[in-house]
C-alpha cells in the first residue's frame, strides 16, 4: 500500500497514512495466525529480518535524499511492505533472503522512483521476484504443515535453520497447487487420496486453505473499514475462478485443479486484498481498478497452469502495473482535456 503518484504523498495528514497502513497490517494478523499455527514461527522470523532491513533501508535512503527520517518512518509504508513480502517467503529461508528481498523493495523498486507515492510498480512483489528469479531453489523450500511432520520446528531449532547451514529439506513439502501443476498420471481424486497434504485439508490443501481464509477476513475489515474498494479483488477472484471453471475437466491427470483450489490455495487471497489494492502501482478509478483486477486473476491462471510457476500471483501483479497506466488513460475522467488527479489513497476517497 502506499499513497498517490501525481502529487505529493504527504500533502494530507500523515496520521491519515498512518493509520490506513496500521489498519492493513492488522488486517492480515487472521491470515499470518493460521501461517504460525500450520507452518510455525518461521513465518515471524521472516516478518522480522524484513521489517528491521527494510525500516534501517528507508531510514538510509531518505537521510540521503536529506528529508526528515522520523517523518517518512511514522507512516508505516516500510511496515507493510516487509510485513507482506516475510508472509511470501518460505518459512525457514536462510536469513539473508528476507534481508535482500527487502533491501530490493525499498531501495530499488521504492526510493529510486522517488519514494512513497511515485513507485510503478508494487514494492514486496518486486522483492519476491527478485528472490524467486535468482534463488528459485531456496525460495519453492515451503515446509510441510507441523501435522504432517509430526510438529513444526521450535524456537531454537528455528532459529538454527534460518541462522546456521542447517538445511530445511527433511521438513518440506511441495504446494499443493505444484502437486496438481506436476501431476501427468493419475485422476485428482486419486492424487488427493495419495498426497497428505491434500487429503487432511477440505478444498486446498492443509494449512494453505485455512490461511486463506484468515486473508479473506481480513480483506472483508478492510472493505468494512473502506480502506480499500471491492473492485479489483472481486473481479481477480471472479475472473480466476472462472478460467478455473472453464478449463476444469472434472478431474482427468491432466486437470489444473478446481476452482476451490485455486481460490484458496497459494498466495490467492493475499493478492487479492493486500497487494492488487495498492493506489499507486494498481489503477485508479473504479473501472479501471475491475479491468487491472481481471487481468490479475486472467494472468494467475494463465501462468499457474501453462507457466513454469504453480503460484503466479506476483508475477501477475507486476506484468499488469506496466499495464496500469494505460487503463488509467482510459478510465480516468478527463477534465479540460486532461486527466483528473489520482486521488490519495482508497481509504480517503470515501
Amino acid at each position: 500500500m502506499s499513497l498517490m503518484r501525481m502529487s505529493s504523498p504527504h500533502t494530507r495528514s500523515g496520521d491519515r497514512t498512518a493509520g490506513v497502513m496500521l489498519q492493513v497490517a492488522a488486517a492480515t494478523a487472521p491470515g499470518v495466525l493460521a501461517l504460525v499455527l500450520y507452518f510455525g514461527i518461521g513465518v515471524l522470523i521472516n516478518i522480522v529480518l524484513c521489517t528491521i532491513t527494510a525500516l534501517a533501508c528507508e531510514a538510509a535512503m531518505v537521510k540521503l535524499r536529506n528529508r526528515p527520517v522520523s517523518f517518512y518512518l511514522k507512516d508505516y509504508t516500510a511496515f507493510v511492505t516487509a510485513l507482506l513480502l516475510g508472509i511470501a517467503l518460505p518459512p525457514y529461508c536462510a536469513w539473508w533472503l528476507p534481508v535482500v528481498g527487502s533491501a530490493v523493495a525499498i531501495v530499488l523498486a521504492k526510493q529510486l522512483y522517488g519514494g512513497l507515492g511515485y513507485n510503478p510498480f508494487n514494492p514486496a512483489m518486486v522483492g519476491y521476484v527478485v528472490l524467486l528469479i535468482s534463488f528459485p531453489l531456496a525460495m519453492t523450500r515451503w515446509v510441510a504443515p507441523g501435522e504432517l511432520i509430526q510438529g513444526t520446528p521450535g524456537i531454537a531449532e528455528a532459529f538454527s535453520l534460518v541462522f546456521g547451514n542447517y538445511s530445511v529439506d527433511g521438513f518440506t513439502r511441495a504446494t499443493p497447487l505444484e502437486i496438481v501443476r506436476l501431476n501427468d498420471s493419475v485422476l485428482l481424486e486419486q492424487l488427493y487420496q495419495m498426497e497428505p497434504i491434500l487429503n487432511q485439508g477440505r478444498v486446498a490443501g492443509l494449512g494453505w486453505e485455512t490461511a486463506n481464509l484468515g486473508f479473506l477476513v481480513g480483506g472483508l475489515f478492510l472493505l468494512y473499514r473502506r480502506v480499500i474498494t471491492w473492485h479489483a479483488p472481486a473481479a481477480m477472484l471472479a475472473t480466476l475462478a472462472l478460467l478455473s471453471m472453464l478449463f476444469y475437466d472434472s478431474g482427468s491427470s491432466l486437470s489444473e485443479g478446481s476452482p476451490a483450489l485455486h481460490l484458496f490455495s497459494g498466495a490467492t487471497m493475499l493478492g487479492a486484498f493486500f497487494i492488487i489494492t495498492d493506489p499507486v502501482s494498481g489503477a485508479t478509478s473504479n473501472k479501471g481498478r475491475l479491468i487491472f483486477g481481471a487481468g490479475v486473476g486472467l494472468l494467475t491462471y494463465v501462468i499457474r497452469a501453462w507457466g513454469s510457476y504453480p503460484d503466479a500471483v506476483a508475477f501477475a501483479v507486476l506484468l499488469m502495473n506496466f499495464a496500469a497506466p494505460t487503463i488509467d488513460n482510459y478510465t480516468l475522467p478527463r477534465t479540460y482535456g486532461h486527466k483528473a488527479p489520482r486521488k490519495a489513497t482508497e481509504g480517503e476517497e470515501q
